[in-house]
């Protein structure tokens, strides 16, 4: 049963089975990982994930990382952390090459949802744009709306993404609920949209590979 998006967000999620790999991510993770686990039948990778909610602080993530590893090493024969740079300036990576632990490559999700070759080619154009995961569509007021005080100030959204053009939604399963309310969220940030279906993009082919 995959848990909430709140709790995702809040609490993450505990690791449950007896494989021999743990994938150690991020909750805002958790339904592609399980998705893709189910689909390809992984049973040799258990899941937990640290609370979403870190990316408001990320300068909190490699040590959470390194907790959690501390935490689980002795259970299983290797750790994967799915968790990009995602704003740590590179501490991440040095807190895996410390624990002797890999991590998925790119600068954040968005890369390597949409490939991070792709997403290298196209970032020296789309420097304009703000990105959207599902997740963070169906989390736009926690992760968006509330940190920057736009449920209390509206009107503060014209300085915060002025100099954005467009929102891009990387779609990773396709839900038109979903995509309306992407458009939504495009709307209440005065920004043109942009649906772009993204898939799991190098989250597949990264997870594949072990």
């Amino acid at each position: 049963m995959i848990p909430s998006d709140t709790d995702l967000t809040k609490t993450g999620l505990q690791a449950t089975g007896h494989g021999r790999i743990l994938l150690l991510a991020c909750g805002a993770l958790a339904r592609e990982i399980i998705d893709l686990k189910a689909a390809n039948g992984w049973d040799h990778m258990d899941l937990t994930c640290l609370p979403a909610i870190l990316h408001i602080h990320p300068e909190k993530i490699p040590a959470a990382v390194a907790e959690a590893v501390d935490k689980h090493r002795a259970a299983y024969t290797d750790i994967f952390v799915v968790y990009a740079d995602c704003g740590t300036g590179g501490l991440l990576q040095k807190t895996c090459d410390d624990l002797g632990v890999s991590m998925i490559e790119g600068p954040h999700c968005y890369s390597f949802f949409e490939g991070n070759d792709r997403f290298a080619e196209i970032s020296e154009t789309e420097f304009t744009a703000f990105y959207l995961t599902d997740f963070l569509v169906r989390q736009f007021d926690a992760f968006v709306w509330k940190p920057m005080g736009l449920d209390r100030h509206p009107e503060l959204a014209d300085m915060y993404f002025g100099n954005y053009e467009k929102l891009v939604y990387q779609a990773q399963t396709d839900d038109p609920a979903l995509t309306e309310k992407a458009k939504a969220c495009a709307k209440r940030l005065g920004l043109a949209f942009e649906r772009r279906f993204t898939g799991y993009g190098d989250l597949k082919s990264e997870l594949a590979g072990l």
